[in-house]
């Protein structure tokens, strides 16, 4: 009889995990829109825009506009990638507006200033803008309404809105570091000589040049409509302002001002790819995600990794489930970093190998249920595309490459710790009931930022992701031109071939292990949206940071503090080296298309300041 109840409360532990009944937040319903991003003025805007009869690419360019005006950890000089359903096609589209590097920065440029890798701040961390030519390409390619419309609530709030605290005491926090430029100090330190002279939280934070930037865009598409032109050619009309134009020149003017390498070549012959996705097939689900410009492909190899194992059967973060999961992690993410670069660069990136089934069950065997195994590398995808490694002798010599000694530098904002990997980016998930579904994670020219000019743009810190050595990485070794491999990864599964779940999150290099995490509490799992938004992940760090001096720390796991005793026993006797904190879910943002209702469902999470507003 005792044996009997044992094996009953076995079977409670892993049917009814303790995620479940109630959330922090409510879920969000909503039967003809739902527009979900990092603030809530922000997805405001893009309520604002479906009211005017968007779609939900409008009301995604707003909402990116909207967080990019109001500091959400990005600015318009950073980067922007996307996912986009299209129901008239039923095709998922990939959008790349990542900047790249500008002219003359060559390893040597940076070897000959003493850097290891790129800087994390300043005009040599920059790469070009790209968010404003991913707006624009959104808009003209899959919105409905003008750039006009679209643009309305950031040049609102451009010219006054009440700045919210965490931006404001950001502000304060590095005005040292802000002092460094002058338009960044102009801009940021309006009290100079105060106490405080950042902004207070709630005072009218103003940005008159980024409002007549924003203007200056909107003139360009208006005078290009007066005079004939398509609503798609009046948008690129703007697009062309801003990279050929006069915004191009105060940009590049003041770019070199504060000692940056930008040219009007590297602004002008930048361009925008609308490129297909790849994606893998998860019991039936087909996850979507952009190709190895970004880590997006990892968490498509990590749920081919598991695919091979009975997770439920596990239990929700049991601490077989989590040892299996982090190695899982580990093998894709050490691919990431050996294999992972700009697509449109030499060599070509072998993901057609690390995508595939038969790879990711010999990389499952590697995983070792014991223990954690610390000394997880990168393997060989060539023969499963029927090719030969031309980086064999790289990839023998690769695990001595990590964690080398290099110059002391100040790593405030990326070295490995909690902060620096929930830190940095917004998300933006926005659907409608046409069937439009966008995914969004744009990033870049955070604060503390460099402002160009009279532009009012906040330049990118995106430079940092490139490597400086090719034994570091062949794929991902700066060159002029070239677009960083990126953490930034927006997510789209469709189920049945209709979009099922829609989610991305912030978070550097935690990105795609929490929307792995996410993904299978909902398929494996059974929560709701809400629910696996707030749910307890892990997070390892065992792979190279892809910030400040790409640190690696095998073992080392995030856990939540409501972790039981028992398993954080279990874990450290497997090898790992644990630290506790009460949220490490996210912040994930996630709607979810509740076809047998005809509804949608949406999901904020209760760590920061997320917000989505339904209908």
């Amino acid at each position: 009889m005792r044996g009997m109840f044992r094996k009953l409360a076995l079977v409670l532990l892993i049917t009814v995990p303790a995620f479940a009944q109630r959330t922090q937040k409510p879920p969000l319903h909503g039967a003809h829109w739902m527009a979900v991003t990092g603030k809530p003025l922000a997805a405001t805007a893009g309520a604002m825009i479906f009211q005017q009869g968007g779609n939900a690419v409008d009301a995604a360019a707003a909402m990116i506009a909207a967080t990019c005006t109001m500091w959400d950890t990005l600015s318009w000089g950073g980067e922007t990638q996307a996912l986009i359903y299209n129901p008239h096609t039923h095709q998922v589209t990939g959008i790349d507006a990542l900047g790249v590097a500008p002219t003359g920065a060559t390893p040597d440029f940076y070897h000959s200033h003493n850097y290891k890798y790129p800087p994390e701040f300043g005009p040599l961390a920059a790469v070009t803008p790209g968010t404003p030519g991913g707006i624009m390409t959104m808009v003209a390619e899959y919105g409905k309404l003008s750039l006009k419309d679209d643009l309305g609530p950031a040049i609102e709030m451009a010219d006054g809105y009440a700045i919210e605290r965490q931006a404001a005491d950001t502000m304060e926090r590095d005005k040292a570091r802000l002092k460094q430029w002058p338009y960044s100090k102009a801009l940021f330190l309006p009290h100079a000589g105060a106490r405080r002279e950042a902004p207070e939280p709630g005072e009218i934070f103003r940005q008159p040049d980024l409002a007549a930037m924003l203007r200056n865009l909107v003139e360009a598409e208006q005078t290009a409509l007066k005079q004939g032109k398509s609503r798609k050619d009046a948008i690129y009309a703007a697009y062309d302002r801003f990279y050929k134009g006069d915004i191009a020149r105060e940009i590049v003017r003041s770019v070199q001002e504060q000692g940056g390498l930008f040219t009007m070549d590297d602004l002008a012959n930048w361009k925008v790819h609308i490129e297909e996705p790849v994606k893998t097939n998860y019991k039936g689900i087909d996850v979507y995600k952009l190709t190895a410009w970004t880590q997006g492909p990892a968490m498509l190899q990590s749920l081919n990794i598991l695919e091979n194992f009975d997770l439920k059967s596990m239990g929700y973060n049991s601490t077989r489930y989590i040892n299996t999961i982090y190695q899982a992690m580990s093998l894709a993410f050490a691919d990431r970093d050996f294999y992972y670069g700009d697509t449109y660069f030499p060599p070509e990136e072998p993901i057609r190998g690390l995508l595939s089934k038969d790879y990711s069950k010999e990389r499952a065997k590697l995983i070792k249920q014991d223990r954690n195994d610390p000394s997880i590398t990168a393997g060989d995808p060539y023969p499963f595309q029927g090719g030969t490694n031309p980086f064999l002798d790289l990839l023998k010599a690769w695990p001595a490459t990590a964690n080398r000694p290099g110059p002391a530098r100040v790593n405030q904002d990326a070295s490995i710790t909690r902060s620096s990997f929930y830190a940095g980016t917004t998300s933006v998930e926005a659907a409608d009931a046409e069937g439009w579904v966008v995914s969004v994670t744009p990033s870049g020219g955070w604060l503390p930022a460099v402002i160009a000019g009279h532009s009012g743009i906040g330049l990118s810190q995106r430079m940092q992701s490139f490597v400086l050595d090719r034994a570091e990485g062949p794929f991902n070794v700066l060159e002029p031109g070239k677009r960083p491999r990126v953490t930034l990864t927006p997510t789209l599964a469709l189920k049945e071939g209709a979009p099922y779940l829609v989610f991305s999150v912030q978070g550097g290099d935690s990105q795609d292990q929490n929307l792995l995490q996410f993904f299978l509490d909902v398929v494996e799992f059974g929560m709701t949206v809400q629910e696996a938004t707030e749910a307890a992940n892990i997070n390892s760090f065992q792979m190279r940071s892809s910030f400040g001096n790409h640190d690696i720390q095998p073992g080392r796991i995030l856990l939540n503090t409501e972790t039981t005793p028992w398993v954080r026993g279990e874990l450290r006797r497997m090898g790992y080296t644990a630290v506790f904190e009460d949220r490490t879910s996210g912040p994930i943002n996630a709607i979810m298309i509740d076809r047998p209702h005809g509804t949608l469902w949406g999901g904020s999470s209760n760590h920061g300041e997320d917000y989505g507003i339904g209908w």
